[in-house]
Protein backbone atom coordinates (compact mmCIF):
# COMPACT_ATOMS: atom_id res chain seq x y z
CA UNK A 1 0.00 0.00 0.00
CA UNK A 2 0.84 3.44 -0.70
CA UNK A 3 1.37 6.12 2.54
CA UNK A 4 -1.58 7.97 0.74
CA UNK A 5 -3.35 5.06 1.76
CA UNK A 6 -2.35 4.44 4.87
CA UNK A 7 -2.99 8.10 5.98
CA UNK A 8 -6.62 7.13 4.37
CA UNK A 9 -6.64 3.98 6.43
CA UNK A 10 -5.67 6.35 9.71
CA UNK A 11 -8.38 8.53 8.80
CA UNK A 12 -11.27 5.95 8.20
CA UNK A 13 -10.58 4.82 11.72
CA UNK A 14 -10.13 8.24 13.43
CA UNK A 15 -14.12 9.07 12.03
CA UNK A 16 -15.07 5.69 13.56
CA UNK A 17 -13.31 6.18 16.65
CA UNK A 18 -15.68 9.29 16.84
CA UNK A 19 -18.47 7.83 16.13
CA UNK A 20 -18.17 5.68 19.33
CA UNK A 21 -19.98 6.92 22.43
CA UNK A 22 -19.44 5.53 25.71
CA UNK A 23 -22.75 4.62 26.23
CA UNK A 24 -22.45 2.43 23.67
CA UNK A 25 -19.93 0.64 25.40
CA UNK A 26 -21.22 0.55 28.50
CA UNK A 27 -21.79 -2.43 29.85
CA UNK A 28 -20.40 -4.48 27.58
CA UNK A 29 -17.32 -5.92 29.69
CA UNK A 30 -18.47 -9.57 29.17
CA UNK A 31 -19.21 -9.65 25.55
CA UNK A 32 -17.56 -12.41 23.66
CA UNK A 33 -15.24 -10.88 21.10
CA UNK A 34 -14.56 -13.61 18.06
CA UNK A 35 -11.16 -13.13 15.93
CA UNK A 36 -9.73 -14.86 13.35
CA UNK A 37 -6.15 -13.84 13.08
CA UNK A 38 -4.18 -16.63 10.79
CA UNK A 39 -7.21 -18.91 9.95
CA UNK A 40 -7.44 -19.69 13.59
CA UNK A 41 -10.91 -18.44 16.30
CA UNK A 42 -9.86 -16.91 19.10
CA UNK A 43 -12.62 -16.37 21.46
CA UNK A 44 -12.33 -13.41 24.05
CA UNK A 45 -14.66 -11.87 26.65
CA UNK A 46 -14.56 -7.98 25.97
CA UNK A 47 -12.59 -6.88 28.82
CA UNK A 48 -10.14 -9.96 28.50
CA UNK A 49 -9.65 -8.86 24.65
CA UNK A 50 -8.52 -5.64 25.24
CA UNK A 51 -6.46 -6.10 28.55
CA UNK A 52 -4.80 -9.70 26.71
CA UNK A 53 -4.67 -8.75 23.04
CA UNK A 54 -5.51 -5.19 21.77
CA UNK A 55 -3.05 -3.66 24.92
CA UNK A 56 0.13 -5.56 24.16
CA UNK A 57 -0.22 -5.76 20.81
CA UNK A 58 -0.63 -2.35 20.65
CA UNK A 59 2.17 -1.84 22.46
CA UNK A 60 4.21 -4.42 20.74
CA UNK A 61 3.85 -2.26 17.80
CA UNK A 62 4.14 1.33 19.02
CA UNK A 63 7.45 0.08 20.73
CA UNK A 64 8.78 -1.83 17.30
CA UNK A 65 8.05 1.68 15.54
CA UNK A 66 9.93 3.64 17.99
CA UNK A 67 12.43 1.37 17.44
CA UNK A 68 12.94 1.09 13.30
CA UNK A 69 12.30 5.07 13.65
CA UNK A 70 15.52 5.57 15.93
CA UNK A 71 17.37 3.15 13.79
CA UNK A 72 16.46 5.03 10.50
CA UNK A 73 17.66 8.34 12.48
CA UNK A 74 14.94 9.78 13.37
CA UNK A 75 15.39 12.25 16.37
CA UNK A 76 12.98 10.12 18.85
CA UNK A 77 13.56 10.01 22.61
CA UNK A 78 12.01 8.57 25.34
CA UNK A 79 9.32 10.95 26.19
CA UNK A 80 8.46 11.17 22.64
CA UNK A 81 7.79 7.21 23.02
CA UNK A 82 6.40 7.66 26.42
CA UNK A 83 3.71 10.46 25.17
CA UNK A 84 2.33 8.01 22.64
CA UNK A 85 2.23 5.35 24.72
CA UNK A 86 0.70 6.93 27.39
CA UNK A 87 -1.99 8.56 24.69
CA UNK A 88 -2.81 6.47 21.76
CA UNK A 89 -5.34 7.98 20.16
Amino acid sequence: TTLDELRARIAKTQEFLRSVTPESMDGQEQREIVIRPGGRELKFVARDYIRGFVLPNFYFHLSTAYGILRHQGVPLGKLDYLRGAASPA
